[in-house]
């Protein structure tokens, strides 16, 4: 049976405290050019907390794809969604340091160096129109799945709970709705409240912090979910969850040493 304590789920509230540190310290940095850009600017603390994230998430569903092959009820469609969607995370968390290239001062080839936008050696800044593919095409459909995913089938889930088993056995999950909703409007008031061009990194944190809790809640501790978790003992989910709510504490102390290891100061 699902676990309906959504926002007091230690993975699920932790997430949602760092969404909120972070956008509190936006606003408190706002008026300070050099510590907006140390927050959001290249090799900043929300650009290595997405790396980082999208890392663990891509650990996890990795994890849950072992776990369900081993299930004798499991099936193509759930194995092919944790699957690919593993590698999607890891694609992301390694788009978003440009593959390391800035770390092992790599030189872009000369296919991106005409072709990217920041002339770095990634695909999700490649040359689009005006624009580049991140910002005309990705930032479009990840607005659309977002909105889908944690709002709209969350909503039709309510009034009909077949809708909630039938992305169960698809091997998704549908986030907790009082959880997105505090995501979504985080995201709201990062574009209302924060002048800087590269204020979207905000939102896509939220995004990341925010699927790395409910990825771990539902799979892992069954929150908001249906199916048999992967710690089906209760004592275990609750050791776990505890122990999962201070890794994520962690990923933000790392994320912070690593953009000043990197020295994002500035522009």
């Amino acid at each position: 049976m699902a676990n309906r304590k959504w926002l007091t789920h230690p993975a699920i509230a932790t997430g949602i405290a760092i969404n909120v540190f972070l956008m509190a310290l936006a606003v408190i940095w706002s008026d300070d050019t050099e510590a907006l850009w140390r927050l959001l600017g290249e090799d900043g603390i929300v650009e290595w907390m997405q790396f980082l994230c999208f890392t663990v998430i891509a650990g996890l569903l990795g994890f849950a794809f072992v776990e369900r092959l081993k299930r004798p009820d499991r099936s193509t469609l759930e194995l092919l969604a944790l699957g690919g969607l593993s590698a999607l995370c890891a694609l992301a968390a390694l788009e978003e340091i440009s593959w390391f290239q800035r770390i092992l001062n790599v030189q872009s080839s000369e296919f991106f160096v005409a072709n990217n936008r920041q002339g770095e050696t990634n695909l999700h800044n490649l040359a689009v129109g005006s624009g580049s593919l991140h910002k005309n095409v990705l930032l479009k459909l990840i607005f659309i799945a977002g909105i889908t995913h944690n709002l709209i089938l969350p909503l039709v889930a309510r009034s009909k709970p077949a809708v909630g088993r039938w992305v169960e056995s698809l091997g998704l999950y549908l986030p907790p709705l009082s959880a997105s909703i505090v995501y979504l409007v985080l995201v709201a008031l990062s574009h209302l409240l924060i002048e800087h061009p590269r204020k979207g990194e905000l939102g896509e944190t939220f995004g990341a912090v925010h699927y790395l809790a409910t990825v771990f809640g539902a799979y892992f501790a069954g929150v908001a979910y249906n199916r048999p978790p992967i710690f089906e003992n209760l004592a275990d989910r609750r050791r776990m969850s505890t122990l999962f709510a201070m890794w994520m504490v962690f990923l933000l102390l790392v994320g912070w040493l690593l953009s000043a290891g990197a020295g994002a100061t500035g522009a």
